[in-house]
């Protein structure tokens, strides 16, 4: 829903302490709650039923719960690296151009750079912000790019040198097209919520179960709870943090990029 996706921009776009705040306290209230409905429930009948429990049951429910959180976790952070790895081989691509377009004379090369910094700009101003919001497409055409595709093309090279590096920087542009479509589609990457699901039950189920195992003992049990309570709250801060490759504090910037402009720095939106 709209809502639900406005509430976790507004999560994922908090600096990182304030993130760390909100998944500890939440976490921390959740588990606070089961050892208070647990520990009002262990009386008489239903304590020796609790005390029943095999504490054999928390290994395996501990297991579940890291298995779940390995996967995730391996998926979000290969899709972190594959946005960064798309960004270094855009910027790569581009500064690849601009460096072969020394070779053509001075209209020409000064032509060239400014269709390579306007993309830069639009993609630092326009593209980056969209992504970190999950509205960039594949749709949106790069037409500075595509023009200086087409503008590359459009060179009569005068000697050899120029005829390699025309080629070469049509394969650059190629390259970067490429590299850019890959981080939108990157971009596009998040921790589905059947996934939050399953993680959030199987915390739920091992919270219980830790409670109603120690439950004949309330400092046992509330010292059980904030040990596992802690390690859940840090795991899911950490897949969180890096769920999205291009949103909040811990994101893939545009420096790269920002790198390869020859006239200066972009200018950025207020």
């Amino acid at each position: 829903t709209p809502h639900g996706s406005a509430m976790s921009d507004w999560l994922l776009n908090l600096p990182l302490l304030w993130m760390a705040v909100v998944v500890f306290a939440a976490t921390y209230l959740l588990t606070a709650s089961i050892y208070w409905v647990v520990t009002r429930l262990a009386v008489d009948d239903r304590a020796r039923a609790f005390k029943a429990l095999s504490p054999g049951l928390l290994s395996p429910l501990g297991i579940l719960f890291a298995l779940l959180v390995g996967f995730i976790a391996v998926e979000v952070w290969g899709n972190y690296d594959k946005a960064k790895a798309a960004v270094a081989t855009e910027a790569s691509a581009l500064r690849a151009v601009v460096v072969l377009a020394g070779t053509f004379p001075e209209e020409q090369k000064t032509h060239v750079h400014a269709l390579v910094d306007r993309h830069i700009e639009e993609a630092v101003n326009e593209v980056w912000p969209a992504m970190a919001h999950h509205r960039a497409t594949l749709s949106n055409v790069p037409t500075a790019l595509i023009e200086t595709l087409y503008y590359t093309l459009s060179l009569e090279p005068a000697h050899a040198s120029q005829r390699i590096a025309q080629t070469e920087m049509v394969e650059a542009i190629r390259t970067a097209l490429d590299a850019r479509r890959h981080r939108i589609v990157v971009s596009e990457s998040t921790v589905g919520r059947v996934k939050w699901a399953g993680i959030l039950l199987i915390v739920h189920f091992t919270l219980v179960a830790i409670a109603i195992v120690h439950s004949d003992n309330r400092l046992t049990c509330a010292i059980a709870l904030t040990l596992f309570a802690s390690g859940i709250a840090l795991s899911l801060l950490l897949i969180a943090a890096y769920s999205r490759p291009f949103t909040g504090e811990i994101s893939v910037r545009p420096d790269l990029l920002k790198q390869v402009i020859t006239s200066g720095q972009p200018s950025s939106n207020p």
